[in-house]
This record gives C-alpha cells, sequence and structure tokens, in this order.
C-alpha cells in the first residue's frame, strides 16, 4: 500500500508540472501574435520559397519522393532495406540524377540541374546523362549486366574465331582423298575429288573445270600460310607447327540461373529425405556442372519441462549431442536426386579429393566443346610442356580446370571405353599434340590399326618409323622388333654410362639423339586373338622395361574384359583412361571402381593417374580432320628436304625362335604317364601331376600334337630279301 500511494503522489506530482509547461507554451504564443511583424516574416518566407524554387524547380518533386521513402520503409518496419540493397539505392540515385539533369535541358531543373549537366546543353551534358544512365543500371541490376557482357564478349569472339577458321579452311578444303597401293609416304599418288563450281563457270572454263587441284598443291598451301610465317620456331632444321594451325572453338558459356536453380532442388531434395545439407561449391563444366555439397548435422534433443516461481510448467528443448550427417546417406539418394533433377544420370563423387564437400555431377542441357588448342594455350598444359616433351593434352575438368598428363611420367597408357564413345578421337588428340611440340629426331611412331581406316590418315607424317600397320600377323612382328630394340637401347645406355634416355640426349643434337619411340595400339583385342600369350609377354615386358629408353606405349580397347586386360597388363599399365562401358564388370576392370558406366558418351572420361586414389571426371579433347588433315601436310612438306635417317627394315623380320613356344618341365612326365596308361584326359593329368587345369590342358594339347605327328610320318621302307634266302627256301 505504501508504494502504491508513493507512485500516486508522484504521478500526481508530475502532472503539474506538465500543465506549468504548457501554460508557459501558451503564454509565449500570445507574445509572438502580439509583438512580431508578420509582413515582414511573410516576405522573407516568400524570398527563400522561391530561392528554394529556383534551386530545384522539378527537381523538388525528387527531393519529396526521397524523402517519403524511408519514413514509408520504416513505417512498415522494413529499414533493413536500405542495407541489404544499398547499391540498389545507389543505383536509383544515380537515376533520378540523371533525370534531373533532363529537366535541366528543358529549363525545369533549376540551378541543381544545370550543375549536374556542367551548364553545358551539348554534346559534354548529354555524355553525362548517359554515363549516370549506364552506372545506375549497373548497379541496379548487376548480374543481369555481367551476363549480357560474357554474351557481347561470346559472339565476338565467336564471330573472330568464325572468321578465322573460315580464312584459314578456305585454301583447303578437301572433298576426297585416296591412296593408292605401293605408296608409303608423301603425295605423289593422292588425288582430289574436284570441287562444285557454277554452270556459268562451267561455260566459261570447261577446260580448267575438267582438271582437279592436286594435293601437292593443297599441301604448298598450308605450307606457305603456316610454315613460312613469321615465328615459327626451328628446332634441329625442323619447323614446329603454330598454335594457329589449330582451330580455336571458344568458351561454352554456362548459365549461372540455371545452376542455382538445380542447387536449390538438390537441397530440397536431401532436405525431404530428412538430411541436412547445403550446396556450397557450383563448379561449371563443358559437359557436367559439379555441385559441392557440405553435409549438415544430425542434432538428437530432448524435452526439458521446468516450473516457473508462480508453479506453471514451461517446457523446452535441450540439445544433446551433435554428428556429423553420415556420407553414405547422400551416396544412397544418387537416384532420388537424378529423379528430382530430371538428368539422365548423375555421378557422385565422396568426397572431392582434397575439399571437405561431396561433389554431385549432373549433366548439362548444352554440352560445350573442347577444343585441342584450348588446352594446349592453358597455363597448366604450358608449364608440364616446359618441363617434358612428352605432355599430352587431354581434356578439361568439371569446374573448367584443364586436364594433362606426361606420358614420360605414366609411362604407358591404357584406354578403354565401348564403341562411340571417343577413344579414337582420343589417340588422335593425343597423336597431335605430340606432333605440336616434337620433331622427327625426337619422337618416332609405331601405329598399329586394324581396323584400317583411323591412324591411316598419319601416314605422310616423317615421325613414323614405320607406315601405319593394319595386319595382325605384321604387327606381331612389329611388336617382336620393339623388344628387340629395347635390347639394342640398353647396350648403348650401357656403354655411354648414361642412366636413362635424357642422361643419353644430354650432349647430342639432331640425329645423334635416340628418338622416344610410341608404340600406339588402336585395338588390342584384335590382337590378343591373333597371338594371346605372345601379345601379352611382349606388352608385359615392354611396360617393365621400356621407360629408361623411351619407349611408352598407348593402347586402346572396346573390349575391356578380363581375357584382353588380363591381371599382367592392368598390373604394368598404372595409368589407365576410361570412357563410357556397358557394365559395372567393364568399369571395375579398367579402373578397379565403378563410375564409368554412368559417363555420358562422346569424349566424357574417367583419368587415373599413377599417383590419383580416385578417378578425375574430364571432357575430351576434340580434333576435326581439318586439323589433322593440316598437320599431316605441314610435316609431309617438310621430309622431302630433311628426311632423318631411321632403320626400320628389322621391323619385318621376327627374332628367331620368337615361334616356338617355352618347353614345359612336365612334358616328360606326362609322356610317362602316356606311355603307362593308353587313355588320358586333362582332369587325369591334373590328378597325377598336382598341377592346374588350364596347365594339364595344355600338356594334354602338345601330347596330342606329338601323337598326331607320329601317326602322320610315313613308314620305313621294307628291305628287299636276299639271294641266299631265296635260293635256300627253294
Amino acid at each position: 500500500m505504501a508504494k502504491r500511494k508513493g507512485a500516486q503522489q508522484q504521478g500526481n506530482e508530475g502532472s503539474g508540472w506538465d500543465w506549468l509547461f504548457y501554460g508557459i507554451v501558451v503564454v509565449a504564443v500570445i507574445v509572438a501574435i502580439i509583438l512580431v511583424p508578420w509582413r515582414d516574416i511573410g516576405t522573407w518566407i516568400a524570398d527563400i520559397a522561391w530561392y528554394v524554387w529556383e534551386l530545384f524547380v522539378w527537381g523538388l518533386f525528387l527531393i519529396i519522393f526521397a524523402i517519403l521513402t524511408p519514413i514509408f520503409l520504416i513505417w512498415r518496419k522494413r529499414f533493413t532495406l536500405f542495407f541489404k540493397y544499398w547499391y540498389r539505392w545507389l543505383g536509383i540515385i544515380a537515376a533520378s540524377f540523371a533525370v534531373w539533369g533532363i529537366f535541366a535541358f528543358n529549363d525545369v531543373g533549376g540551378t541543381i540541374g544545370l550543375a549536374i549537366i556542367g551548364g553545358e546543353t551539348d554534346g559534354w551534358g548529354v555524355f553525362r546523362i548517359v554515363l549516370l544512365f549506364i552506372l545506375s543500371i549497373m548497379l541496379i541490376a548487376p548480374r543481369q549486366v555481367r551476363f549480357l557482357a560474357r554474351r557481347i564478349i561470346k559472339a565476338i569472339a565467336d564471330y573472330r574465331a568464325r572468321k578465322r577458321q573460315e580464312a584459314a579452311s578456305k585454301p583447303i578444303i578437301i572433298r576426297h582423298m585416296t591412296r593408292q597401293k605401293g605408296s608409303q609416304q608423301g603425295f605423289e599418288h593422292l588425288e582430289e575429288e574436284p570441287e562444285r563450281k557454277p554452270v556459268r563457270e562451267k561455260a566459261r572454263e570447261p577446260a580448267e573445270a575438267s582438271t582437279p587441284k592436286g594435293l601437292k598443291q593443297i599441301a604448298a598451301d598450308v605450307w606457305k600460310k603456316y610454315g613460312q610465317a613469321a615465328g615459327t620456331k626451328v628446332v634441329d632444321g625442323w619447323r614446329l607447327p603454330p598454335i594457329d594451325i589449330l582451330d580455336d572453338a571458344g568458351e561454352a558459356e554456362y548459365g549461372q540461373a540455371d545452376n542455382v536453380q538445380r542447387a536449390r532442388r538438390i537441397e530440397e531434395a536431401l532436405k525431404s529425405y530428412g538430411v541436412d545439407a547445403k550446396v556450397v561449391q557450383i563448379n561449371a563444366g563443358p559437359t557436367v556442372t559439379q555441385f559441392g555439397v557440405e553435409p549438415g548435422w544430425d542434432i538428437k534433443t530432448r524435452e526439458v519441462r521446468e516450473r516457473d516461481k508462480d508453479g506453471n510448467i514451461s517446457t523446452h528443448l535441450e540439445e544433446v549431442s551433435r554428428t556429423r550427417v553420415k556420407v553414405e546417406r547422400i551416396t544412397s539418394l544418387a537416384n532420388d536426386l537424378s529423379l528430382a533433377l530430371a538428368a539422365t544420370s548423375i555421378r557422385i563423387e565422396a568426397p572431392v579429393p582434397g575439399k571437405s564437400v561431396i561433389g554431385i555431377e549432373v549433366p548439362n542441357t548444352v554440352s560445350g566443346l573442347v577444343s585441342l588448342r584450348g588446352v594446349i594455350e592453358t597455363s597448366v598444359f604450358q608449364k608440364l610442356a616446359s618441363k617434358s616433351k612428352l605432355a599430352v593434352a587431354l581434356g578439361k575438368g568439371a569446374g573448367g580446370e584443364a586436364g594433362a598428363g606426361d606420358l614420360a611420367r605414366m609411362p604407358h597408357l591404357l584406354i578403354a571405353g565401348a564403341t562411340g564413345s571417343g577413344k579414337t578421337v582420343c589417340l588422335n588428340a593425343s597423336i597431335c599434340c605430340l606432333l605440336m611440340q616434337n620433331t622427327p629426331d625426337d619422337l618416332r611412331f609405331i601405329m598399329i590399326d586394324p581396323k584400317r581406316v583411323e591412324l591411316t590418315p598419319f601416314n605422310s607424317i616423317p615421325h613414323l618409323a614405320v607406315p601405319v600397320i593394319v595386319n595382325a600377323e605384321k604387327s606381331l612382328e612389329a611388336m617382336r622388333w620393339l623388344e628387340l630394340e629395347m635390347n639394342n637401347r640398353y647396350q648403348q645406355l650401357a656403354k655411354s654410362g648414361a642412366r636413362n634416355i635424357d642422361g643419353y640426349n644430354k650432349d647430342k643434337k639432331g640425329k645423334e639423339k635416340m628418338a622416344f619411340l610410341v608404340l600406339i595400339i588402336d585395338e588390342l583385342a584384335d590382337l590378343m586373338m591373333a597371338g594371346y600369350d605372345e601379345v601379352e609377354r611382349i606388352l608385359c615386358r615392354l611396360a617393365q622395361l621400356s621407360r629408361a629408353v623411351g619407349i611408352h606405349l598407348i593402347v586402346a580397347t572396346q573390349r575391356p574384359s578380363v581375357d584382353v586386360v588380363t591381371g599382367l597388363i592392368k598390373a604394368n599399365f598404372p595409368t589407365r583412361l576410361s570412357f563410357a562401358v556397358t557394365s559395372q564388370v567393364d568399369s571395375r576392370t579398367i579402373l578397379d571402381s565403378v563410375g564409368a558406366e554412368k559417363l555420358l558418351g562422346r569424349g566424357d572420361m574417367l583419368y587415373m593417374p599413377t599417383e590419383a586414389a580416385k578417378p578425375k571426371r574430364l571432357q575430351g579433347c576434340y580434333v576435326s580432320d581439318a586439323e589433322t588433315e593440316r598437320l599431316v601436310y605441314f610435316w609431309g612438306s617438310q621430309k622431302a628436304e630433311q628426311l632423318t635417317q631411321f632403320k626400320i627394315e628389322a621391323v619385318a623380320s621376327p627374332v628367331p625362335g620368337s615361334h616356338e613356344p617355352p618347353k614345359d618341365m612336365l612334358l616328360d612326365q606326362a609322356r610317362k604317364l602316356v606311355a603307362d596308361h593308353e587313355q588320358i584326359s586333362a582332369s587325369f593329368l591334373q590328378r597325377k601331376l598336382q598341377i592346374g587345369y588350364p596347365r594339364a590342358a595344355r600338356l594334354k594339347d602338345l601330347l596330342d600334337e606329338e601323337r598326331q605327328r607320329e601317326q602322320e610320318k610315313p613308314p620305313p621302307p621294307e628291305s628287299p630279301p636276299s639271294e641266299a634266302g631265296g635260293s635256300g627256301s627253294g
């Protein structure tokens, strides 16, 4: 009660003071009305109003709008918009000043409007207004401005690339090319189908229209344009091709808004299945876009009840534990995410090497083209090429980063993929990349092409140690010669005291150098059917020993089964590259992991280098036929003048005794079993000799061949009867 009375008394005292204050204000107003000269004040106010009107004129409405806008936002409790979109408010202010300047052109902008346009109503004032409008648009819509700028830059780049490509391909358009039997290199026996000319030109020049333009002239045009260009690099008397000989496809434009929308769909799909995750990275690539998903937290809570002083019971949740979402919960939702994104197939990389995120790779709606020139011009490839002459451009990754490899460090490459997935294009890109930076004194090729049409366009380059081999028997002979060449090179290194080919070539130039040898096999399965045991043995021996002497292998196959890519071959080819395959079994055969069966094809591949724990996804380089032909013509134009000598006659002569299989140590014991038993089988030999079934079957085949040879031998001639015996019997 005492407290309540004190508060009431204090309130009464406060109300008395308020009445006193109000009384003083009323008295002051009455005195002001009586004593102040209102005529002078009215004149003063009118002068101020006229000055303000002359200062602003129609710009006064913009000032009133600028004052009412924050008042309205404060009244609606949305004042935070000033801080959230401060750049847009600056853009609105710039646009207001531009409008105020336009008022000044019509003499309704006042003094401030004239100041905005600099007091000039000519071109400079218009230039200022245009700059203010451009600045306001850049501040109000920065994303749209960036998108428009990218589109304009891309359009200009595409136009220049198209013009450059048209200028480069115009003098060397090839309609048809044939090669007569018996010609190894050169353009003497190559013919070109005549280009179709308009009817008027044919009527005017019938003789010239019927005469086709020879490929020797086309090669001369290529050499004149690229070989004699300024700045061409010369190495040991050979001219290296300039980068302009390759086409520039330009960069593909990626839809950022589409990627943001797909990232939101991924978060919503994961949230609907009770998985807390957030997309923190978006790496747009030419074929796929990788979304970096950061796992959230699994929070366990409990309900806690408390009683306050008044006896009321309140409940609240208390956190008990906090753990990260398991990676398996996200990877198990691959099909559900593919359904939510309406994608053909997605690949989840969990986790991304070197990052604390899970990579979800989603195919793009529009695939981009990765050109060989675009990868060669990157800093990643240039840094690698400065250290090694065998740098190979592979493609670009999910984030647009360049992918390259050093064939000297691989040291051999095994490529697998289904038909039409991009293996041959990858081989052509690798060959063209090596041709761009190596002379015939530095690098030689041995190409085996059972398909007869994929590698034969390279027949005219001087880098070939032998023309492209298309016969299976000749392929085996070339591999035997390569094994013999490897042994001879080791003897040369031993005589010179060098440990490897780099030490041997350190103080040598031109033809004195030991050239790198690269064996390229387009289809391994065809060779394995021709000579299984011999091909596997030679490949494994070359892969094990040939690195030090500069011999490297690039082997491709479209059937990555265990009978083609055997365990020994896989063990000696640590660097592997897989395109799209048909099943998980093929993916495990080539990469020892799944994932290749979900690739999109057309150059989409998984690259497994030696030092990596997981394969990396790349979009392979594309090389057109026109680029390949220009490179072939460029190098073919130099061979007549500067052809290096290379002994390739030994390719046709096999190693002595190479056809004879090694003798089995248990063959004599098997012969004794045959002598003791009339009929034997492979399982009988397996039990008696305690060996495996394949070895027992081979022994059985050898014994059958020996028995057949004995049966085919002619019987010995009978001796004629003697005269003594004949007379005695008579």
